[in-house]
Parts: C-alpha cells; sequence; structure tokens
C-alpha cells in the first residue's frame, strides 16, 4: 500500500467492512513475522457506547482482530487509555471490549495504568506509554468525529491515548495542537483504520451522531486528517496541528494528491438515526427523499460550518438531497441524484468542503 493511497469502503457492517479494507491494503505483508506483537489503538474516550459517536465502534475492532487471526497472527492487544476524567477499565466494560477479551483472548492494556518513559520528540520532551512503544506493528483506530477545542479528532489526535493522564494534562497547558504533532513523531502509526460509521458533529464525548456509514484506511496520519477535514468541512488552517505535523516530517497534507480507492459505491446505505438537537435543526433546512447517510452526513457537516460563520441563515431555500429525486427537477440540489436541478453539487458522496463551496454561491 502506498503512502498516498485512502482505501474507502462503506456500508452498515463494521466487521465486514473492516476486513474487506484489510484485505485490500494486504497489511498482512506490511506486518511480515507472524510473531510480531500487534497493537490495536481504539478510542474509547469515555465509556459511551460507539453509537453516541464517542468510541471505536467494537465490531470494527472485531473485524480487524478475526482477519489477523485468519492470517496468523496470535500476539495481539487492545491498547487505551480514556481521558483523564474517565477510567479506562469502565470504558472497556461499557464499549464492548471486555467481550472481545472473552471471545477472541485478545489482551486488553490500560495505558492509565502503563509504565512510561520519556522522548525527545523533535525538540518536545513528551512521556510515552511503555505497552505503546514495545509493539512491532500499531494499527490506529480512531473515530472521524469533531472535536470541541481542535475542532476535529482523528489519526493524529488518537494517539493522545499512549501518553500517561499527567502528559495529558501538560498537552493541555500547551494548546494541543503542538504538542499533538511532535508526539507524533515517536508514537507509532504503522496502519490507520478511522472508524468513520457514526461519529460525533462537533464533540469528543458524543451527543450528536452523524452517520456516515464508511470505514477509511490510510498509511499516512497527515493525509488521513487532512481528508478528514475535506469530509468534515474544515481548512487545514482550522485544525493547526496537522500542518504542524507535515512540517516535523510526520507525512503529508497534500489531499489532491491522494489516490483514493473506493471498494464499493456509497449508494444503498440510507439514513436511518434518530439526530440529536443540533443535528435535528440543522436538517430543518433540508427535504430529504431517500438519502443515503454518507451523502446525507456530508451535508450536516457542511451546515454546521456554514452555522458557525454565521452563514446558514442566509439560506433562504430548502436544500434538496436523496436518492428520490433522481430525474426530478429542482432548485437547490446535493449529490449526483439531483443532476437535474437548476443547481446542484456534484458527487456521490460530495465531501462537506465542496458542499460549503456550493451553498456560500447560491447565497
Amino acid at each position: 500500500m502506498d503512502k498516498k493511497d485512502l482505501i474507502i469502503v462503506y456500508g452498515k457492517d463494521p466487521k465486514e467492512m473492516a476486513k474487506q479494507v484489510l484485505a485490500a491494503s494486504k497489511i498482512e505483508e506490511m506486518i511480515g513475522d507472524k510473531n510480531r506483537k500487534i497493537g490495536l489503538k481504539p478510542n474509547l474516550v469515555v465509556a459511551r457506547p460507539a453509537e453516541g459517536g464517542a468510541t471505536t465502534h467494537p465490531k470494527m475492532v472485531a473485524g480487524a482482530i478475526e482477519y489477523l487471526l485468519e492470517k496468523g497472527f496470535k500476539n495481539l492487544a487492545v491498547i487505551e487509555g480514556s481521558w483523564v476524567g474517565d477510567r479506562t477499565s469502565e470504558a472497556f466494560q461499557a464499549c464492548g471490549y471486555k467481550d472481545l477479551h472473552k471471545k477472541y483472548g485478545i489482551e486488553l492494556i490500560d495505558t492509565q495504568k502503563d509504565s512510561y518513559k520519556l522522548y525527545d520528540c523533535k525538540g518536545v520532551d513528551i512521556n510515552i506509554c511503555d505497552s505503546a512503544m514495545e509493539v512491532d506493528f500499531m494499527i490506529n483506530m480512531p473515530v472521524l468525529k469533531g472535536h470541541c477545542q481542535t475542532n476535529v479528532t482523528c489519526a493524529l489526535k488518537n494517539n493522545k491515548g499512549v501518553i500517561p493522564n499527567k502528559e495529558k494534562r501538560k498537552f493541555h497547558t500547551m494548546g494541543l495542537h503542538k504538542p499533538i504533532a511532535h508526539l507524533n513523531v515517536i508514537a507509532k502509526n504503522d496502519f490507520i483504520l478511522v472508524d468513520g460509521i457514526c461519529g460525533d458533529l462537533n464533540f469528543e464525548e458524543g451527543g450528536n451522531p452523524v452517520p456516515m456509514n464508511r470505514i477509511i484506511g490510510a498509511t499516512d496520519p497527515v493525509l488521513c486528517d487532512a481528508y478528514i477535514c475535506d469530509l468534515m468541512g474544515y481548512s487545514l488552517e482550522d485544525v493547526p496541528y496537522i500542518k504542524f505535523a507535515e512540517s516535523l516530517g510526520v507525512g503529508n497534507a497534500d489531499t489532491s494528491s491522494a489516490n483514493l480507492i473506493e471498494l464499493n459505491e456509497a449508494k444503498g446505505f440510507e439514513k436511518t438515526f434518530s439526530p440529536g438537537r443540533k443535528v435535528e435543526r440543522l436538517s430543518s433546512l433540508v427535504i430529504e427523499n431517500d438519502a443515503c447517510s454518507a451523502c446525507y452526513g456530508s451535508l450536516i457537516h457542511a451546515l454546521d460550518r456554514l452555522d458557525e460563520t454565521g452563514e446558514l441563515r442566509k439560506i433562504k431555500k430548502k436544500i434538496s438531497i436523496g436518492q428520490g429525486f433522481k430525474g426530478k427537477t429542482g432548485d437547490i440540489g446535493i449529490g449526483i441524484c439531483t443532476k437535474e436541478f437548476d443547481n446542484y453539487v456534484n458527487g456521490c458522496p460530495p465531501k462537506a468542503i465542496e458542499i460549503i463551496e456550493f451553498l456560500r454561491k447560491q447565497i
């Protein structure tokens, strides 16, 4: 798999989707020796089920475990530390990871209880937990979601889970962006498997999940996070740690050079969820008819960005989206299904950044 590759699969079965991405990446060739120790690093920031938009789906992790076991890899461990206000042990229970331990015999390592060492991360000294540094191959498994301080959290920020609590506190005093970038100089990102099933709109604790029904595979955490910005409608300037990490040699933030490998189409995975209050408010501008969640999710993220800038109130016409608009005419449409409309943004699905540019022209 090339550093420029981003493998994307759409669907509603996280276990099978994870297997498809890993198969397409030929991850077993990247790992090599069957005796190597493999770490799985999910996002279990709080003790809440994945459906709320905060934590990594255990079914996605189960898919990765089953794939690796089938390929002959036996030395696996889930490695994670919740944020300072929560206990990882409670998150393992609430998020379904103790069930994974029982079913597959996989070790659960709580970095809140782990030993650690100090590393020079290109000019910034950071304590990193021994369990994360001792693995031979790390699979970073973040959630595609918003964050109240950094706007976006995905691959790069997910590695905060491999540092001790005292270091997490220090990160906040340093402003998060700089230490996150420097951490990733040393923290391992051998493969990234992004849970884009239903990450939260803009809060790391969940509560406003936005179904996007996709899983993304990557080997460059900087490129991965830059692409996530496009999906959520943010510029790189909105998430400074991405460019900081690029300047430190962690990866490449130029998404125009990315090679998108879509394993299937986003069609057929309709929007079926109960929205939170904010998502419900944003969707009041939308006329939806059999919309696929991947397309609808991009629209919600776009509307949220416009709401933040005060531009949303300038949109006076309803926005149409969904397969039910195929062959029909109208004013403002989202996605290829509305190509007969007077004004529409192409894509199946379009990215939030593309929808934002389109809607600004309509304003």
